[in-house]
């Protein structure tokens, strides 16, 4: 099945490298492109691609709010694409409310080309792209900006079962599905289930939202980070 992707950013030597690189791959279609939020939402409602690559700083409308546009649509549009953040530096203002806002996760714009394939696969196939390392860094962001605990999260933390508690907490130490089958001892499809299972009763996009949710709620503390 053929990934259709966009790239949205105002660099136009960035969106051309990008496609070309994307466009090369033979499960990759680059169906359109924009250099500015406003345009990149247009482009997509037109498009419908499954990808979106979405730079964080542009004119007119920034990625953030463009990425709001498009994960949370008015009603009467349905189609809601897969958002990639795309940034120079790997902690950005904006990547905290970005993940809020249901984007799948962020790329540096320098990563090797492998990675940004390898990412548009990832997020197309429904995980997020969120690396033990990024993770630390928005929990110490989330230490600064949001250290109480919400008693929304907590409720509904408890609508879980104990082993599905244990995985979203793996998940918010910022551990891969492999790395969680092997400390659970679990096999990996059962890790998958757990999440998929998490994700529903909290009502939850993916496993961005989910380590956010984990740090809303309490369950994990920044103290606890890998």
């Amino acid at each position: 099945m053929t990934t259709r992707v966009i790239i949205v950013d105002d660099q136009a030597m960035v969106r051309a490298g990008f496609a070309a690189l994307l466009a090369a791959q033979s499960d990759i279609d680059v169906v359109g492109e924009a250099p500015d939020g406003r345009q990149g939402v247009e482009v997509s409602r037109t498009t419908h691609p499954d990808v979106v690559l979405m730079d964080v700083r542009m004119p007119e409308m920034d990625g953030l709010e463009a990425a709001r546009h498009l994960l949370s649509p008015p009603p009467g549009v349905i189609h809601r694409p897969k958002v990639l953040m795309l940034t120079t530096f790997d902690v950005d203002d904006y990547v905290y409310e970005a993940l809020r806002a249901g984007a799948s996760g962020f790329l540096l714009k320098d990563a090797p080309p492998a990675d940004l394939i390898s990412a548009v696969r990832v997020v197309a196939a429904g995980e997020a792209l969120l690396a033990p390392s990024v993770t630390r860094r928005l929990i110490a962001d989330f230490a600064r900006q949001r250290p109480a605990p919400r008693r929304d999260p907590q409720l509904r933390l408890k609508g879980l079962t104990p082993r599905e508690t244990e995985v979203l907490e793996l998940i918010a130490r910022g551990l891969s599905n492999s790395e969680i089958a092997a400390s659970l001892i679990l096999a990996e499809q059962t890790v998958k289930t757990h999440i998929g299972r998490v994700l529903a009763k909290l009502g939850l996009r993916d496993r961005a939202q989910a380590v956010i949710f984990a740090y809303e709620s309490g369950l994990v503390a920044p103290g606890d980070a890998p």
